[in-house]
């Protein structure tokens, strides 16, 4: 076993033992990918300020989302199609979130259902992503079953009405579970503890949806299916709608605009999330860390301000947290980690991000991630409202 001593380690590890389409689903964006790598890349120019002769003991990662505790200010963020990196790849994921002491958010679009992650984590509450579709009886069913499975927090995600092309999908041929095409099969036999892993549960297709929805009973029919309900209609009027049927606390996704940022706050939701959908859906958009300062600016005094997209290490959680974050998630990180050592990989990743921001910030010169501000920030470096 190589030593991992940080996200990329696990990339690399998971681009030998994940099937092409899956491994290509997680590690790609739209288009040319601009966006997808200028997330990551804009962290780098973010430079530290690094003080000595402070007093570095007793550091604490520990802060709350949303009024939840957390041992960092990081949630596993929602990422479809996870059981596909690794079987059973959500209860993993929400086993590893559950023993670290972060939230864990489960897809819509996941491969294990809402009731197998409860079962799975013995009722411990998590969080629960939701889209929008055109029928209404499945949104009502889909917050129902939510609610049912003590799910604290519903994060509405409002930047996929419609489908960004992302060109290695469509090569690919991704579907879940795989086309048994000459390709695929070549590619799969390459991949031997993935197969034995997939052979070993019963989870291969989006289970949330199927035997949930009338006439979506096959992966055929769930494909025409899901392409004939992600709703491009979809308005604050919906999202209104949505926060009184849901009734819990509310989290909005694929916030990028200051404009948008304050129908956020008109909309009574409990924390927004900075993000471009991990440069998945409009190419060419605004990086989400350069994104986060102007809307904190504007609206963060009124709603908690969360961000995704681009962060790889500790260093990034604290870049985040220092331009007024009060989370951040992880989505390529996790999948990563999980791709490549299943819930021991979750895990590693988890302690790899951690020990990295305790580190980082106590070379700062700070050791409470609460107290953690700009003035940690060499200026010129970073962006401004």
């Amino acid at each position: 076993m190589p030593v991992i001593t940080n996200v990329e380690d696990l990339r690399v590890l998971a681009q030998k033992r994940v099937p092409r389409m899956f491994y290509d689903y997680a590690d790609s964006g739209s288009w040319t990918e601009s966006t997808y790598r200028g997330n990551e890349t804009d962290f780098q120019k973010i430079k530290f300020r690094q003080r000595v002769a402070v007093n570095m003991e007793n550091r604490t990662t520990k802060t709350q989302m949303i009024g939840q505790d957390v041992a960092m200010p990081v949630a596993i963020a929602p990422t479809g199609l996870t059981g596909m990196q690794h079987a059973d790849g959500e209860i993993l994921g929400a086993r590893a979130a559950k023993k670290f002491g972060i939230p864990f958010t489960l897809s819509t679009m996941s491969i294990c259902s809402i009731e197998d992650v409860a079962k799975a984590t013995d009722g411990h509450p998590f969080w629960f992503q939701l889209y929008v579709m055109k029928d209404r009886d499945f949104i009502n069913n889909l917050i129902d079953r939510a609610k049912a499975a003590n799910c604290s927090a519903l994060v509405l995600t409002l930047d996929l009405q419609i489908l960004g092309q992302r060109h290695k999908d469509l090569k690919n041929g991704l579907s879940a579970p795989p086309k048994l095409t000459i390709p695929n099969i070549i590619n799969m036999m390459t991949k031997p503890r993935w197969c034995m892993g997939m052979l070993g549960t019963p989870r291969r297709e989006f289970r949330n949806i199927v035997g949930h929805v009338k006439g979506v009973e096959n992966m055929g029919s769930l494909s025409a299916w899901t392409a004939q309900q992600f709703d491009p209609a979809l308005n604050w009027g919906d999202v209104e709608w949505i926060k009184k049927r849901w009734g819990g606390k509310l989290i909005l996704k694929g916030i990028q605009d200051t404009e948008d940022a304050r129908l956020a706050v008109e909309s009574g939701a409990d924390a927004l999330i900075v993000s471009n959908h991990g440069g998945r859906q409009l190419d060419g958009a605004e990086t989400s860390i350069r994104a986060l300062p102007k809307i904190v600016a504007e609206v963060g005094n009124k709603i908690e301000v969360h961000m995704d997209g681009g962060i790889r290490s500790g260093q990034d959680v604290l870049r985040a947290t220092a331009l007024g974050a009060k989370g951040t998630y992880i989505g390529r990180a996790w999948l990563y980690a999980l791709g490549a050592m299943g819930e021991a990989g979750v895990s590693k990743c988890l302690e790899l991000i951690q020990k990295e921001l305790e580190l980082s910030m106590a070379f700062c010169g700070r050791t409470d991630i609460n107290k953690v501000d700009r003035s940690i920030l060499l200026d010129g470096t970073y962006p401004t409202s």
